[in-house]
């Protein structure tokens, strides 16, 4: 049993008992532990899961942030592998025989961190593998130049016709993440200034930095919902994602590229609003300024 299943829980309904009970049923006898990490919900999701045989539900009594979650429920584990599940993915019969027999061949020890493809309602390839956010890459995402020149400014989120094969990338995504213990420790596991976004693409960075490859493996696949729980509250959605985009810069980037990336950021305003006007929808206008706002008062409050 070279495996630990550790999921994050913040108020996500039925799709958290969908979740555990999958990894049940599927774990084809790989699963040592799955350990279920709950943020302080308030939906009594995690109480459907509460006596579930061999699940160690871990109550933190309010919302840590993902990644602080994530390194408390790696505390509980002892195998060889840790998979960090979304509680909006539902695992089939052959997901974790086809990964962990693909992890363990011999010529594939540089490899620290495995993604797999994952699948919409439809059976379509959903968002499974990504670039590292480079300021070009950025740029292409923020501005819309990725759908225009793509060779400068390739996509951020890998799409379909590009994830058709098995392959090395950058990162995959972390709805499913899994990763050898001995990589996540050598990193000292996610970095806790992201409360949540952009702590898989910065882990997955020190990992290469160590010498670790991230693979994305087209032939296991899961159910993933996506916007997962995160869809209740969209402004503090945007706010958490353009916070952790900019502390990712500040961590990685250098002077310049990180000053263009706060000034994108900010240019990406006036092209959200103007986005949300044409939809007519006075709610993500709401969101969009929420959001702004609450980022502003943050890093004006460091500084």
């Amino acid at each position: 049993m070279p495996l630990d299943v550790i999921i994050v829980n913040w108020n996500a309904g039925e799709q958290l008992r969908e979740c555990v009970e999958s990894v049940i049923e599927n774990s084809q006898s790989l699963v040592r532990h799955i350990i279920v990490v709950d943020n302080g919900s308030i939906d009594g999701s995690e109480k459907a899961i509460k006596n579930i045989p061999d699940v160690k539900l871990i109550l933190s009594g309010n919302n840590l942030g993902f990644a602080k979650a994530c390194n408390v429920g790696a505390q509980e584990a002892s195998s060889d592998y840790l998979l960090f599940l979304n509680p909006d993915t539902v695992l089939y019969k052959d997901t974790l025989p086809l990964v962990l027999e693909f992890m363990d061949q011999p010529e594939n020890t540089g490899i620290g961190i495995c993604g797999i493809r994952l699948v919409d309602e439809s059976g379509v390839t959903a968002t499974s593998a990504a670039r590292f956010p480079e300021i070009n890459v950025m740029a292409g995402s923020i501005l819309g130049l990725a759908k225009v020149i793509p060779r400068w400014f390739p996509r951020h989120l890998m799409p379909p016709d590009e994830l058709k094969e098995s392959k090395l990338v950058d990162q995959v995504i972390g709805a499913f993440f899994l990763i050898r213990k001995s990589v996540f420790d050598s990193c000292q596991g996610f970095d806790e200034r992201f409360f949540v976004y952009f702590e898989e693409v910065d882990l997955s960075l020190r990992a290469k930095q160590l010498g670790y490859s991230s693979y994305f493996l087209s032939s296991a696949t899961a159910f993933h919902k996506g916007g997962g729980c995160s869809d209740q509250v969209k402004a503090t959605r945007l706010f958490y994602s353009l916070r952790s985009r900019i502390l990712y810069a500040q961590k990685h980037y250098e002077l310049i590229p990180n000053i263009l990336l706060i000034l994108l950021t900010m240019l990406e305003l006036p092209l959200r609003l103007l986005r949300s006007i044409l939809k007519m929808s006075l709610t993500d206008v709401q969101s969009t300024m929420t959001a702004y706002c609450k980022l502003i008062a943050y890093f004006a409050g460091r500084g």
